[in-house]
């Protein structure tokens, strides 16, 4: 669901101004692996192949978080994307998965990763640039890029 008039027009979504609201958190675990994000990237590629990732995603779709992710897993982001292209549920998508990505996730390593981006020295320089484009230079409560995901799409508000 996206709507073209973001009460935010200065947030993350800033190049059209589209934000998708049914896209689930960074922070919501993979049912399947436990990994942050993954339901986020997955969404985002179910979208993209449906052709309804709006402008404002497709500047990061495969870069940032969804780039990250797959780095840390050693594969491309275009095989995740082929891995949601063939498969035609939820079971079938898992098992694909299961054999692209690594015997060992390193899902606390990734989580940990995930969670603390923008908490380094030249992350909170980074975060705080962001944060002052929306206009949200006071909030106390974005702490980590993830957080300013929340907060551009409504779940910090």
């Amino acid at each position: 669901m996206t709507t073209p008039s973001d009460p935010r027009p200065n947030g993350f979504s800033e190049a059209t101004g589209e934000i998708c609201y049914d896209l689930p958190s960074s922070y919501l675990p993979h049912l399947g692996t436990g990994l942050l994000h993954l339901p986020r990237f997955l969404a985002k590629i179910r979208k993209h192949l449906k052709g309804e990732l709006p402008k404002s995603y497709q500047r990061n779709f495969c870069k940032g978080f969804d780039r990250f992710l797959c780095m840390h897993l050693g594969v491309n982001p275009e095989q995740v994307i082929e891995c949601v292209r063939e498969t035609n549920s939820e079971p079938a998508l898992d098992l694909r998965l299961k054999t692209l990505f690594p015997a060992d996730l390193r899902v606390h390593v990734w989580n940990r990763e995930l969670v603390q981006k923008g908490m380094s020295e030249m992350g909170r320089e980074a975060l705080a640039n962001a944060k002052s484009k929306m206009g949200a230079e006071n909030r106390t409560d974005v702490i980590s890029f993830a957080d300013m995901i929340d907060f551009d799409e409504g779940r910090i508000l």
